[in-house]
């Protein structure tokens, strides 16, 4: 599935953003940068077009590149201060906020499973914090994730409300434009000196391309035949394919604690599900209604 493959991508990002040990501003830039470009290729080459259909549409897309540039910022920032464990089961924390969102903004009945589930989430925010001072790294990298939470809830929503009007790909790249924007006045504040190695400029390039371009336009097109809520429990395995990633690269071994809450916030995400995931579908049919919506209908395939 679409949001499965999207969620093996962004728990990669993390790892990624660690290895690089740039500030994460500059993390988050070189990531747009590079996913804004990749994206532009490809409505260039598919033929979309990017204009607005409002000027309230507009007004929403650039307000999401600016939530886009505060999430992954915060992200990125979680995991520097902390842990990539601490960053990803922190950010996990945003079923919480989309259960308040999704019935504000796409004028759904909240449901009451939703709700319950989204309140267990935060034992596990607890035994992820050792204690409530920021100066211990770990609380502030769990309030960082926290904040990079709530940003993605607001996004996750809003992208399905844009994705009755908009192909994913524009979306992606109205948001990831503007999110560089936003952060090009970073380039004047950080110094630069020994910054943006090739190797840098190599791990940058595969957060924009893979880990962003592909794997936000991929998340964004698999919220179209479900709700946010529900996208969330796809997004739960992030998480665990962090972890994994972070053992393998890093060499990051999770606390017993960090685990135990960890286990509570996936279980808590993943309560809701209960028997109502999708039916499995072949890839091929499906993969072919995913092009068709962005390949031109004058176009031939063999």
């Amino acid at each position: 599935m679409l949001a499965n493959l999207a969620v093996l991508f962004f728990g990669l990002a993390g790892v990624l953003g660690k290895l690089s040990g740039l500030p994460a501003p500059l993390i988050v830039l070189g990531r747009v940068v590079f996913a804004g470009v990749a994206l532009l290729v490809a409505v260039r080459v598919l033929r979309l077009p990017l204009r607005s259909r409002s000027a309230h549409h507009l007004r929403v897309l650039l307000a999401q590149g600016v939530l886009l540039a505060v999430h992954w910022t915060a992200f990125f920032q979680s995991i520097a201060v902390s842990s990539v464990a601490i960053g990803l089961l922190s950010f996990s924390t945003f079923p919480l906020f989309t259960a308040t969102l999704e019935p504000l903004v796409l004028k759904r009945h909240a449901n009451a499973l939703q709700v319950l589930a989204a309140l267990l989430v935060l034992p596990g925010v607890v035994l992820l914090v050792p204690s409530l001072s920021l100066a211990n790294s770990t609380t502030a990298g769990v309030c960082w994730g926290i904040l990079a939470g709530a940003s993605f809830a607001l996004l996750s929503v809003t992208n399905r409300w844009l994705g009755r009007s908009y192909p994913s790909l524009v979306i992606s790249l109205y948001q990831d434009g503007v999110a560089a924007l936003v952060l090009l006045p970073t380039l004047l504040i950080v110094p630069l000196r020994g910054l943006f190695t090739l190797r840098d400029l190599a791990i940058l390039l595969a957060l924009g391309v893979v880990c962003t371009a592909l794997a936000h336009t991929l998340f964004i097109e698999a919220m179209r035949g479900v709700t946010a809520q529900l996208a969330s429990l796809f997004a739960a395995l992030e998480p665990v394919w962090g972890i994994l990633f972070a053992f393998v690269l890093l060499g990051e071994i999770p606390a017993s604690r960090t685990l135990i809450g960890g286990v509570i916030i996936i279980g808590a995400t993943l309560l809701p599900a209960g028997g109502h995931f999708p039916r499995r579908q072949t890839a091929t049919p499906r993969l072919r209604r995913w092009l068709g919506r962005y390949m031109p209908r004058s176009s031939s395939s063999p």
